[in-house]
């Protein structure tokens, strides 16, 4: 229950924190070889995932952290030898941009957090990584581009199956059109969540199967056709309604492209389901699993093996994203591109609503 009273605690402060920010240390550009990174929320992702990836990449490290848990920072001080200075809670997260430790702010909070903890983080002078899904809305995710840009840093979505080097190798065959144009794709991500009364299962705090799971295979459309669909209709479904009363447990969604390519697409919170098949003009390439934290692989009607393993997927993407930092690069997924998605799940959420077609805008 601890933490999830930290997290309404925030509904409550969190307007008047970003309204009474301090002004922005600016980003001021010295020359670092490795950038400090300061995780914001110590849930599962950065516990088990993130915190280990960072003690394996080249270009960043863990330097601090935010969390509302005494227990949890204590514990976290101990295991990684970080100094008090660099710990943090919800209230006093504004200070760090008097900190030269921390270079990078990586958000990783449910949803309806995001936009706060950026725009928060921006105005420190911190860039920001932020995972997916971006935010709640367009807007919110406008707010977040805005601000980052405003204050001079860099804003990158956590989508880390495009560092991912099979994927990219099925990004390269669409963009190359190596096996002609893409005429459709099939694809799908989800899991058994067996808990009750969890965030995930309220849409108010960005839970859902098409929040969580669902922007996946979505991402994944947009990435293989190199296009934004225009149209799409999609259904939702549940089995347990005594746990998903809020929130979907299931979505169907078929996508329109400009190109005349369909994309049919399943997400799930009741369900295991984990590939992505393209078929285009002159033949068909699929990953399968195509968004599992390991183990990626697939295959082409060529016969080409698409199975090449990296040794940690979130230290690859840290990596990249420190590096586009110290070299004065663009992110490779910029916030932008985690409100395109945004746009194409309001669109996915409002047919789903009204049982009709949508055209996106």
């Amino acid at each position: 229950m601890t933490k999830r009273r930290t997290i309404l605690k925030h509904l409550a402060v969190g307007a008047a924190a970003v309204a009474g920010a301090r002004l922005p240390k600016f980003y001021t550009g010295r020359k670092k070889e490795r950038l400090g990174i300061a995780l914001v929320g110590l849930g599962y992702y950065s516990t088990d995932l993130l915190a280990p990836a960072l003690q394996l990449t080249r270009h960043c490290y863990l330097a601090g952290i935010v969390t509302g848990s005494p227990e949890k920072a204590e514990r976290w001080q101990k295991q990684y030898k970080l100094p008090e200075r660099n710990v943090y809670d919800y209230d006093n997260f504004d200070r760090i941009a008097d900190n030269p430790d921390i270079d990078v702010v990586y958000v990783v909070l449910p949803p309806f957090m995001h936009k706060e903890y950026t725009v928060r983080a921006a105005r420190a002078g911190k860039h920001v990584w932020c995972e997916k899904p971006m935010a709640m809305s367009v807007a919110e995710c406008q707010a977040m581009i805005d601000a980052c840009r405003s204050n001079k840093v860099s804003l990158s979505i956590g989508y880390r199956m495009q560092h991912e080097p099979n994927t990219q190798e099925i990004i390269s065959f669409g963009k190359n059109k190596t096996y002609g144009g893409v005429k459709m794709i099939s694809a799908a991500a989800g899991y058994f969540d067996g808990r009750k009364d969890h965030w995930k299962q309220k849409r108010s705090m960005g839970g859902g199967a098409m929040f969580d799971m669902g922007v996946y295979p979505l991402n994944a459309t947009r990435y293989v056709t190199g296009e934004e669909p225009i149209a799409v209709l999609a259904q939702e479904r549940t089995t347990r309604p005594e746990i998903y009363s809020e929130a979907d447990e299931t979505t169907l969604f078929q996508l329109e492209f400009p190109s005349g390519a369909l994309a049919n697409c399943a997400t799930s919170l009741g369900m295991s389901m984990n590939y992505l098949y393209v078929t285009a003009e002159k033949g068909w390439y699929k990953l399968e699993p195509f968004q599992s934290y390991s183990g990626i692989q697939g295959s082409t009607s060529r016969g080409i093996m698409l199975d090449r393993e990296i040794p940690n997927q979130q230290t690859r993407q840290m990596d990249d994203d420190a590096l586009g930092i110290l070299q004065g690069t663009p992110p490779m997924v910029p916030g932008e591109e985690g409100l395109r998605d945004i746009r194409v799940v309001e669109a996915i959420h409002r047919s789903a609503t009204e049982g009709k077609r949508i055209v996106i805008d």
